[in-house]
């Protein structure tokens, strides 16, 4: 498969799979398409075109020819010098190395991580969170992503990869979605009654009980496992954690339980202080999850030879 055929793969999956629903996400892309077509010639020279058909800012070809041929993929969590270097080392041992491909994100699609926060204010709006809510907190809480990674060196692992003539991609959000959407309809249909119920289907899936062995197993942060469930919400996509005051708005909203891959030590204690329940599945599990699914799906058209590294181990799903 061509490397520009996996990434679009890549994009239109993740689209699929998108917790807002399709017609959301085809809007954005169209307000993208016109907000181009307005601008002058000058400002359309700095303009990102990508966006004008792939809505998540966090995913892109980071290094490589879109028409290199790839059949063997190191794959990771997270892809840093470190990895880059482990690449070059099994390719002078023999190990043919078509493409490096990382969940989370580098280079420009990490310095652009903010901008995929914005579809959180659609999926909060979905279980019942009014709009103008939404919109109000998450967009503070962009800006404090935006002043958070504006510092930081973006292109350290880019540039190694540059210097080694290595392809390399990320796929953060559309992978994401894939786990989210999962869970969320897994539970949905199993409908568990109990916190407990919530655990015993978790710890079914694969990713978890291989989490399990790694002594990092999905966890009740907040309620016992006799504590019924309520109405279930599971957020794990949207770039990162959202607004912490949101909390208190779904409580308002009847959410019940949260599920989610992780959260901070400030999320936690709003959280306890509305009576949520909440479940963390894990960071690197979750990841893996859907990661997972997301390779399934593009190896259907054709199968790959994947080399894991960074937390990664790829689970098929027949």
């Amino acid at each position: 498969m061509k490397l520009k055929e996996l990434y679009g793969s890549a994009i239109k999956l993740g689209i699929k799979h998108d917790p807002r629903g399709n017609k959301l996400v085809k809007e954005h892309l169209k307000k993208q398409q016109a907000r181009y077509k307005s601008l002058k010639a000058e400002e359309k020279k700095n303009f990102d075109i990508e966006t004008l058909t792939n809505p998540y800012n966090d995913t892109r070809i980071l290094n490589g020819d879109p028409s290199l041929n790839v059949r063997t993929i190191l794959c990771g969590i997270d892809i840093d010098v470190g990895e880059i270097l482990l690449a070059d080392t099994l390719k002078r041992q023999g190990e043919k190395i078509d493409l490096i491909m990382s969940h989370h994100p580098s280079g420009r699609a990490y310095a652009n991580l903010y901008e995929v926060m914005h579809m959180q204010v659609d999926i909060l709006s979905k279980i019942g969170i009014p709009i103008n809510v939404a919109e109000s907190l998450t967009t503070e809480r962009i800006r404090e992503v935006e002043r958070r990674v504006i510092a930081l060196n973006h292109t350290r692992t880019v540039d190694a990869a540059v210097l080694l003539n290595l392809p390399l991609i990320c796929v953060h959000t559309p992978s994401d979605n894939f786990v989210t959407t999962y869970l969320q309809g897994l539970l949905d249909k199993k409908q568990p009654h109990s916190l407990k119920e919530i655990m015993d289907i978790l710890n079914d899936i694969p990713e978890y009980r291989e989490s399990i062995w790694l002594n990092r197993p999905p966890k009740i942060l907040i309620g016992s496992e006799q504590n019924r469930a309520g109405k279930i919400f599971v957020d794990m996509t949207g770039g990162t954690e959202g607004a912490k005051e949101i909390f208190e708005k779904m409580e308002i909203a009847g959410i019940g339980t949260l599920v989610c891959m992780h959260l901070s030590e400030e999320h936690f204690k709003k959280a306890k202080d509305r009576c949520l329940n909440v479940i963390i599945t894990g960071h690197i599990a979750s990841d893996t999850l859907g990661l997972n699914l997301l390779l399934d799906e593009i190896s259907k058209k054709e199968r790959f030879k994947i080399v894991c590294c960074s937390g990664f181990k790829r689970i098929e799903r027949r």
